[in-house]
């Protein structure tokens, strides 16, 4: 099996390809070009030098959401207009499960952050549970747009140690030291940000499971209203006041 994995829910823009388990390639980039302007020449890119012939893959995974509504959306762009013309499904792998299994097998509680801004973050909590030879990923605390304080409160209470990652450790790595009776670790440089091997890994596991739609079906995951959305319906609010 050969499943092509696509992320550019973020910061990170990603692409990788796993065969039968096995990472083949993976291209990475955290840079302050757009995903419009290196997504598809990473491919290109990955494609000559592993001399891959897209018409061999099995599936393509893409990191569904949530994230940056730009990003998201050249994403699922970019997967649909390559699962249409290559006849191929799709397997959409929810970003903060994608960041979690990252730190594949930890026995901590992984918590993705990735910074929604106004004080909020994407975030989940996931474990991971023995299975067979594996381990399968399991959420503690449903993903979902959060305030960050929120986040911490559930995560102190279940007293156990945490191991964050994403975009937002930074951003809020303050508030998690201020957070009482909070015991954490920060994940390292190589696996704190969104990862298309771990998109192309886990969406092998959830193609084996069914969990495929086709390229026409396919809309990526916001969890709420982008900003250009949200004042539109502020000014809409507004006119009727008047």
């Amino acid at each position: 099996m050969k499943i092509l994995g696509l992320d550019s829910s973020g910061l990170v823009a990603g692409v990788a390809v796993l065969e039968d388990d096995e990472l083949v390639a993976e291209y990475t980039t955290n840079y302050k070009k757009t995903h419009s302007q290196t997504l598809l020449p990473m491919l290109d890119e990955l494609c000559r030098m592993i001399e891959l012939d897209l018409q061999t893959i099995d599936a393509i995974a893409i990191a569904c959401g949530p994230g940056s509504f730009t990003g998201l959306r050249i994403g699922s762009a970019t997967a649909k207009g390559l699962g249409l013309a290559l006849k191929k499904p799709l397997v959409e792998v929810p970003t903060l499960e994608g960041l979690a299994w990252n730190l594949y097998g930890s026995e901590r509680i992984v918590c993705p952050l990735m910074d929604a801004r106004r004080n909020q973050v994407y975030t989940g909590a996931y474990e991971f549970l023995p299975e067979g030879e594996g381990f399968r990923l399991n959420p503690v605390i449903s993903q979902g747009p959060m305030d960050i304080g929120e986040i911490l409160e559930k995560l102190a209470a279940m007293e156990r140690t945490v191991i964050f990652l994403g975009d937002g450790v930074p951003v809020y790595h303050r508030v998690l030291r201020e957070q009482k009776g909070l015991q954490f670790a920060i994940a390292g440089a190589g696996n704190n940000r969104q990862r298309a091997a771990s998109v192309a890994a886990l969406g092998a596991v959830y193609f084996r499971e069914g969990r495929a739609v086709t390229a026409a079906e396919h809309r990526p995951e916001y969890l709420r209203k982008s900003q250009a959305e949200r004042e539109a319906d502020q000014a809409r609010e507004e006119q009727k006041t008047v």
